[in-house]
């Protein structure tokens, strides 16, 4: 049996000229041709976190860097804001390492409102906070803008952002938001396989993660900005990847930034309609909905199992049930990375005739 296509939220479809640019001839990682490599990557990365400051790259899961981040820049208490399985994990992984955690929780399904940050924050005592751009359990798109400036309404109080599922799909502009730690994964909108993050940390980051103990080494701030400095790694990195991801780079230069952003508007609101039409309800509210992947409600009746089990059997695509509390009752439809509107309407098609 072939592998099906992926439109599930990650990781998610990788072309082949991605694939192909990974079989480039190895190459050592502490020499020149190295040095080159990393440098090409970090004008396309700059641009797509909207940043000036330089792009490190983690031989890991997203995840390595949102704990290494916690690691450099937590002091004491840290404050995360919750309304997904991701984000909540996030709390659970702070209250792991050690520090006092609180958290703004709300329902999943909603999104995190900047006066209830400030209502936290207000309580005081907290200098971290976490947050989760685009939740991608639950397809909310948060408020980044009007949380980060909440934040930053408190002086010495970080700002840590995982941007995994909207990097490249909307603006995040990491100096623009004061964000201190800015985050991602690479197999979701960078369509690429996982294994590589990629994150940038402001100039005040750097500074409290100077006079932070028991950093550790593999994510190590301090460590990854002396590296960086000669466009080199801490450790031995995942140098296939870093091809692919400068494949992944030069296609968005070609298309252009602006371009890619409205060709994840377009595929995304395509299956908004075709939900609609279907009288699928969205698990996300109105005006927070995420552009790289949609969050349906599965209706009273309707066999979930059944459908996705069709479509990747009769057709060869596979969609995702849902994640964590909400598998089963939700169900996910990924538009993100190399999709278009011409092989999104191929998915819609499959779907619309299994519907009937």
């Amino acid at each position: 049996m072939s592998t099906p296509k992926l439109f599930s939220p990650g990781p998610v479809d990788v072309s082949k000229e991605t694939f192909a640019a990974m079989c480039h001839p190895m190459i050592g990682h502490r020499g020149s041709d190295f040095e080159v490599l990393y440098a090409s990557l970090q004008p396309g990365l700059q641009e797509i976190f909207g940043t000036a400051r330089p792009v490190f790259l983690s031989t890991s899961s997203a995840w390595g860097v949102m704990e290494g981040a916690l690691r450099n820049l937590a002091r004491k208490k840290v404050l995360c804001l919750c309304c997904g399985a991701f984000s909540d994990k996030w709390l659970d992984v702070a209250k792991k390492c050690g520090f006092e955690a609180d958290s703004v929780q709300v329902a999943w399904g909603e999104e995190i409102s900047p006066e209830a940050v400030h209502a936290k924050l207000a309580e005081g005592g907290f200098d971290t906070v976490t947050l989760i751009h685009s939740e991608t359990s639950t397809g909310v798109l948060n408020d980044l803008a009007g949380i980060s400036k909440v934040v930053k309404s408190f002086p010495d109080t970080m700002l840590i952002v995982d941007t995994v599922s909207s990097l490249s799909t909307v603006p995040v502009d990491m100096d623009a938001n004061c964000i201190d730690v800015m985050l991602a994964g690479v197999q979701k909108a960078l369509a690429l396989p996982p294994g590589l993050a990629v994150f940038a940390v402001s100039a005040a980051g750097m500074e409290r993660a100077k006079g932070t103990a028991n950093r550790g080494y593999y994510f190590d701030f301090i460590e990854f900005a002396k590296n960086a400095a000669v466009n080199n790694t801490p450790s031995t990195p995942a140098i296939s990847l870093l091809y692919g991801l400068q494949q992944i780079l030069g296609e968005i230069a070609k298309e252009g930034f602006g371009p890619r952003q409205q060709r994840h508007a377009k595929t995304n609101a395509m299956i908004a309609t075709w939900g609609a039409k279907h009288g699928f309800e969205m698990f996300a509210p109105a005006g927070r909905r995420s552009s790289a992947l949609t969050c349906f409600k599965t209706p009273d009746g309707f066999d979930l199992s059944a459908f996705i089990k069709n479509l990747k059997n009769q057709y060869g695509f596979l969609i995702n049930g849902g994640y964590g509390k909400i598998k089963g009752s939700t169900f996910r439809i990924s538009n993100m990375g190399n999709e278009t509107e011409a092989t999104m309407q191929e998915l819609i098609d499959a779907m619309d005739t299994l519907l009937g």
